[in-house]
């Protein structure tokens, strides 16, 4: 049904339209014209289409053609909020709120998704106890519901998560005042800063002191992106240099070159696979895993233990080939 576009409410506090992408939005509509309708509530709040909204009004028309959703309230939020996840231009801040947003509103029209409520219930089921109906796990986690959505892996969904709720306040609100883009790799790096450091790197990106996180220099003089050594390594490697991004291309290219391992490169490859390990493993010691230690069952935790016995025997087989061969 089409509707005066004067009569479309749009909530307080939603993210603008991007003028560049209304433009562009708006030399389409011109062309072929409204392909797909916006979505509105039956009180005519805006849904989903706020650039199309924004091209047509652009475009002078004052009338828009709209499908009205029967979704009311915190349902009509939530999916306003996935709207805006397809937006590709989103900052890392940006994103973070919205996750935050969703997993509040999500929680609370399924309050039997909250970690708390859910694994108490698991706890209960898994010894015998009978459970309310209300506890029973009747909806996807916030997390795999997200994932699900945005198309990614349920730890993504954790990681980002995560990022946006060590990120403090005041860290924020000094990169949103000086209007300025941080990716989502920066506000992870900028995350896990102590709350002294965060203020310290966001005021430097927002003064154009650092171009990124990266570039941050804590007190003790190491850089963000500086990794922490495990160890003297015995090796080197004599990189080359290249003048252009097309000679390193074309070097990439090269079916002649010779790339079989030396002791200096098969050392360097697997001290890079140790670190990337110890990161990756450091990961389920966060709060948001470790809360969950407690309801694992004997059965469980053996399975565990095997699994991660596996990646120590792989390593020790591989010590033990090395070792031999080095004594022939």
């Amino acid at each position: 049904m089409r509707i005066q576009i004067s009569e479309i409410k749009i909530n307080a506090g939603r993210r603008e339209a991007s003028p560049e992408s209304v433009k562009e939005l708006a030399q389409s509509i011109s062309a072929v014209g409204l392909i797909n309708p916006v979505t509105i509530s039956q009180e005519h709040i805006l849904i989903a289409g706020l650039h199309r909204l924004e091209a047509v009004r652009l475009l002078g028309w004052t009338e828009i053609e709209c499908t009205v959703s029967s979704l009311e309230g915190l349902q009509a939020e939530l999916a306003e909020i996935d709207e805006n996840f397809i937006r590709s231009d989103l900052s890392g801040l940006e994103y973070g709120d919205l996750l935050l947003r969703r997993q509040a509103v999500y929680e609370t029209l399924h309050p039997e998704t909250k970690a708390g409520i859910a694994q108490a219930a698991g706890m209960n089921r898994a010894v015998g106890n009978n459970v309310a109906d209300k506890m029973s796990a009747t909806s996807k986690s916030f997390v795999d519901d997200t994932a699900e959505k945005l198309g990614v892996d349920p730890r993504t969904v954790r990681r980002e998560l995560q990022t946006a709720k060590n990120l403090t306040p005041e860290a924020k609100k000094i990169i949103r005042d000086a209007d300025i883009k941080i990716t989502k790799k920066d506000a992870l790096k900028l995350s896990r800063l102590t709350p002294e450091q965060q203020k310290e790197a966001a005021s430097q990106l927002a003064a154009k002191e650092i171009s990124s996180i990266n570039k941050y220099q804590s007190p003790d003089g190491k850089s963000e992106d500086e990794p922490e050594p495990l160890s003297d390594v015995p090796y080197t490697l004599g990189g080359r240099l290249y003048s252009t991004f097309e000679e390193s291309v074309a070097d990439l290219k090269n079916h002649d070159k010779d790339c079989s391992y030396t002791p200096d490169t098969l050392l360097a490859e697997l001290d890079a696979f140790v670190r990337k390990f110890h990161k990756e493993i450091e990961w389920y010691s966060q709060p948001f895993c470790s809360v969950v230690f407690a309801a694992v069952s004997p059965v469980q935790f053996d399975f565990v233990r095997q699994r991660l016995n596996t990646i120590s025997g792989a390593v020790q087989d591989l010590l033990n080939q090395m070792e031999g061969a080095m004594q022939k």
